[in-house]
């Protein structure tokens, strides 16, 4: 199955419609340990992207995901917006002059995710989005050796997602805000690391409907 730029629109409707739905839990996660600013920075973002979503959708992987990360990097505040921003353009640079398939789209945002711990000075274990898509990361870099089809692969990314949230509940905070209350984060889920999963979960639903 070939997925085509022309699938963003559809993604970023499914991205917006789960951070909106979610938006007040999360905020509430975030004003336990956090700025309490997360969510709406986020949809600061995501109503720019929605705005040039058919723009996305005639270009190619390489261009667009250049486009969305100069955007992110320029509509979305707080420490979301460079990280975000830093992805997709890092991703666009790994994966010109390459023919897109499952495999230089691994490795594009295999080293998207590493630009997000180097600029973030953050790794798995502290409290992060990187919780999240650090995993997602190793799953999509195994799932060429592993054999999965590609439903069994969506599947798979939503339950490593599911279950790097969840450990961030049991992390001390390393980074940001929440790094001031050290042990009293405990017991309080990542905000930045639960909107990774919503989006997550939001883009492998407009794969999987493809299938």
């Amino acid at each position: 199955m070939q997925i085509t730029p022309q699938l963003l629109p559809e993604m970023i409707e499914a991205i917006d419609q789960a951070i909106s739905a979610n938006a007040e839990e999360v905020t509430a996660l975030d004003q336990e340990i956090g700025d309490g600013d997360h969510v709406y920075n986020l949809q600061r973002g995501i109503e720019a992207l929605k705005s040039q979503e058919q723009d996305f959708a005639a270009l190619d992987w390489v261009a667009a995901w250049q486009k969305i990360g100069m955007t992110m990097m320029s509509k979305i505040g707080g420490a979301s917006g460079s990280l975000y921003g830093s992805l997709f353009v890092t991703m666009s640079k790994a994966a010109k002059d390459r023919q897109m398939d499952l495999s230089v789209f691994a490795n594009a945002f295999a080293e998207g995710v590493e630009s997000i711990k180097k600029r973030g000075r953050a790794d798995v274990g502290e409290k992060t989005m990187l919780d999240v898509w650090v995993p997602v990361v190793e799953c999509l870099q195994d799932a060429a050796s592993e054999g999965l089809s590609e439903s069994e692969l969506l599947d798979k990314i939503n339950e490593v997602a599911e279950a790097g949230v969840e450990a961030t509940r049991d992390m001390v905070a390393k980074k940001g805000r929440a790094s001031f209350l050290g042990e009293r984060t405990i017991g309080h889920i990542d905000a930045g690391a639960k909107t990774a999963q919503l989006m997550i979960a939001a883009v492998c639903s407009v794969v999987g409907k493809q299938l």
